[in-house]
């Protein structure tokens, strides 16, 4: 796998296209590959800001989250929340390079994925290309964060080796592995956090990823998530008292 990223100017609530954008500054992209994009710059192109000074933050965040702890459950004062079932904090909500604006979630991100991906396939003439849309977020018992897909288009998201066997023949019953996440991952470490300005990645070389000519169906988008009672992890998230935030209502 290679990832290459692409440094632009600085993204600010004076940009309004994010296509516009991508002209600017993608290069030739080849057949096969992958674009990252990272949440903040389609958020900021989408207009979804909010004035620092103008809102109370966890009165933003119960806005925008499916289900929030109450404050005073985390350190940091930092809010735990679910938001488009993915387990993230502050519901996606940073002040990272916003210039003295909270950067919201963007709007329809899945749409926006399959968008990217339909201007990719025209600009370039491309028949298998893929985006992810990508945001940081924390992992339980461990420091640092690590990037996390909010949206893919163009591949399967997650290849499945149930029913295989190892190296030594043992039939595999429970593994399946996250492919938008791992992208995720990696173009993240590579776009960096701070004042990099490479808010775009280019992944290549691929041999892994079962590339798609159509959009992700909802039965694919539905297999990527488990119901909370569900989930490996459901004694912890069914032990704290969850309240539903308004995107949740």
């Amino acid at each position: 796998m290679k990832v290459t990223a692409i440094r632009t100017h600085q993204v600010t609530a004076q940009d309004q296209s994010l296509l516009t954008l991508l002209e600017a500054y993608l290069p030739e992209l080849e057949e096969r590959s992958v674009l990252a994009v990272t949440s903040k710059i389609i958020s900021i192109c989408q207009g979804r800001l909010v004035k620092i000074d103008a809102i109370d933050k966890h009165d933003l965040i119960e806005a925008e989250a499916d289900y929030f702890l109450p404050r005073g459950q985390s350190h940091f004062d930092v809010s735990l929340t679910i938001t488009g079932n993915i387990f993230i904090p502050n519901a996606g909500i940073d002040e990272s390079n916003g210039n003295g604006y909270y950067v919201l979630w963007p709007r329809e991100p899945q749409a926006v994925a399959n968008e990217l991906r339909a201007f990719l396939r025209r600009r370039f003439s491309r028949r298998q290309v893929g985006v992810i849309i990508t945001d940081s977020t924390t992992t339980p018992l461990n420091w640092g964060v690590t990037g996390t897909a909010i949206a893919h288009s163009g591949f399967l998201a997650v290849n499945n080796y149930m029913g295989h066997p190892d190296i030594f023949g043992r039939t595999l019953h429970m593994t399946k592995v996250n492919v938008a996440n791992g992208l995720a991952a990696a173009a993240v470490v590579v776009m960096g956090e701070a004042d990099e300005q490479t808010p775009l990645a280019v992944l290549s070389e691929l041999p892994f990823v079962q590339f798609e000519e159509n959009d992700p169906t909802e039965t694919e988008l539905q297999g990527l998530r488990i119901a909370p009672e569900d989930d490996l992890y459901a004694p912890l998230l069914r032990s704290v008292p969850w309240q539903r935030g308004k995107k949740g209502a």
